[in-house]
């Protein structure tokens, strides 16, 4: 694709640029493929402002006399403001921005032209295989193995090649399951509890319909997996009678009377467009600063925002409960099984187990439970909080996973290896990257447009000496215990870092915590 096709005004120049925290700067703005370069007229190199056009979220034009502002409303939440000397000059910007900041075909993003200096396309792209997750679980073994019945990605197209099964369960029943859950996605382990062995399985909705349908073959996979120890959960998250309608559509649940040895239970977490409204209504509610304090906070609860953190947090711990203190393997699922269920795997597994609370444990289960498990990252993260776009699969889980995951960091500030500036980079990551790490919807997408070959690898960036020293917790102090959040009101709290973070208040705030964090690693260093 040829950029300048779509950059009929490359340089302006006398432009003013308004941002926060920041004096009104005048200079020259630049347009290329994949940024906006904005220069100050002093020539000082410290003073250059580079923003990825993919960042953008949302862009508002208003004439000025000859001359416009541009409003960008990104998707880390900043708001930066242009004042364009020329109307022509003005229009023509903004439809260049417009266009290249919504570019849809992967190869023509910027992670396909990025090289910085110090990386090379030679470098390991993602932490492990799935054959290196087996071969570390000695104790699964005997009774669970790698099945590569995934291998082309026909069984499963969101599925990895590669995910651990029951011994018992054979390549050709997988094949028969999977045609019974949607989209392919029957039950696999992602997680083995070592206290006790029990498991989480996580899969799709069954495809039972409104003729009530059985697949023996999907009874026979759950009955190996609880095989010897009585009784197994589902934990469905969506509400009893959303499972009941999905019927009516094709979709279903498991009843009693085919899955005597699991017990149902319903805990609704809300996805899609009523996720994504809540978060244009907190971030609009987080950007209005004319209200009263008894005003702001009745636009925060409407929001609903904390209501979906509490959700997810008392879900996964009630997944976790159901495995650590009652000694149960647990099915998660919704309907698709590559939203809802993965952010209550993933919480779950960061209270029951110490090794992804590291920072390389924390990238890998992402690594794991997201990219490899097929979560739709081009899909749901396609626009954030101020697009005017009408609303079509955009959805922030994965945000509302790095809010609960902040949540927990609060509560145990010493169980996590990892800082809060490692998620609000992943925050703005996951919208807008240099990095390969999050394009695409699935594994099998990201080998077809050779994302693992020419870009890079985020993770490994991020576990660099350098970075890691960046985004470690110096308070970190390793536990083997299990760690169990509060979810009473009291105890969650705005994630005023994400959310208020182009804010004085936040600005204050992060001088205060990186000077406390240079104390304590004197501290610790001295002693």
């Amino acid at each position: 694709m040829e950029f300048s096709e779509h950059i009929k005004t490359a340089n302006v120049e006398d432009v003013v640029l308004r941002r926060p925290f920041h004096p009104p700067m005048q200079g020259t703005l630049c347009v290329t493929g994949h940024h906006l370069l904005f220069s100050n007229r002093d020539g000082d190199s410290s003073r250059l402002v580079l923003l990825l056009l993919r960042n953008i979220d949302a862009i508002e034009k208003r004439p000025s006399g000859s001359s416009g502002t541009i409003t960008l409303k990104c998707k880390d939440l900043c708001v930066l403001q242009l004042d364009i000397p020329g109307m022509e000059e003005c229009l023509n910007i903004a439809r260049s921005i417009e266009y290249l900041s919504s570019l849809d075909i992967v190869s023509d993003m910027y992670p396909f032209f990025y090289r910085p200096l110090k990386l090379s396309l030679q470098d390991q792209w993602g932490l492990s295989s799935a054959e290196q997750n087996y071969a570390q679980m000695e104790e699964l073994q005997d009774r669970w193995r790698l099945s590569h019945v995934n291998k082309d990605y026909s069984v499963c197209p969101s599925y990895p090649p590669a995910v651990i099964v029951p011994h018992s369960i054979d390549d050709e029943t997988l094949v028969k399951v999977a045609k019974f859950r949607q989209g392919g996605r029957f039950p696999v382990l992602c997680y083995y509890h070592r206290k006790n062995g029990m498991v989480i399985m996580r899969s799709s909705q069954p495809l039972t319909g409104a003729n009530r349908k059985r697949c023996r073959e999907d009874e026979l996979l759950l009955q190996a997996v609880i095989d010897g120890s009585g009784l197994g959960y589902i934990i469905d998250t969506r509400s009893n009678q959303q499972a009941q309608q999905a019927r009516m559509t094709g979709g279903g649940f498991e009843s009693k009377s085919s899955y005597s040895c699991w017990k149902r239970l319903h805990r609704q977490l809300e996805r899609g467009k009523v996720l994504q409204e809540s978060l244009i209504k907190l971030v609009e509610a987080c950007g209005d600063h004319s209200h009263s304090v008894d005003r702001w906070l009745s636009k925060l609860e409407n929001s609903k925002w904390l209501s979906h953190v509490h959700t997810a947090l008392a879900t996964a711990g009630l997944l976790a409960e159901c495995v650590e203190r009652d000694g149960h393997s647990v099915l998660v699922h919704g309907s698709e099984g590559t939203d809802t269920t993965l952010l209550v795997s993933s919480l779950a597994q960061l209270i029951l187990d110490p090794k992804t609370r590291t920072l390389a444990g924390f990238l890998g289960l992402l690594e794991r439970e997201w990219l490899l498990a097929g979560h739709p990252f081009q899909q749901r993260c396609a626009h954030s909080a101020y697009s005017h776009a009408r609303l079509r699969l955009e959805a922030p889980v994965f945000v509302l996973l790095l809010d609960c995951v902040w949540q927990l960091a609060r509560q145990f500030p010493l169980a996590m290896g990892f800082s809060e500036p490692l998620l609000l980079r992943l925050a703005m990551e996951v919208y807008a990257s240099d990095y390969g790490t999050f394009l695409c919807n699935s594994d099998q997408e990201r080998c077809a447009a050779g994302v693992k070959e020419r870009t890079h690898c985020l993770f490994q960036f991020l576990l660099k000496p350098s970075e890691r020293e960046r985004y470690s917790n110096p308070l970190y102090e390793p536990t083997e215990l299990a760690i169990w959040p509060s979810v009473q009101p009291q105890s969650l709290q705005l994630w005023r870092g994400l959310f208020l973070r182009w804010t004085q208040h936040a600005v204050h705030l992060e001088k205060a915590q990186e000077e406390l964090r240079n104390l304590v690693i004197e501290c610790r260093g001295a002693s």
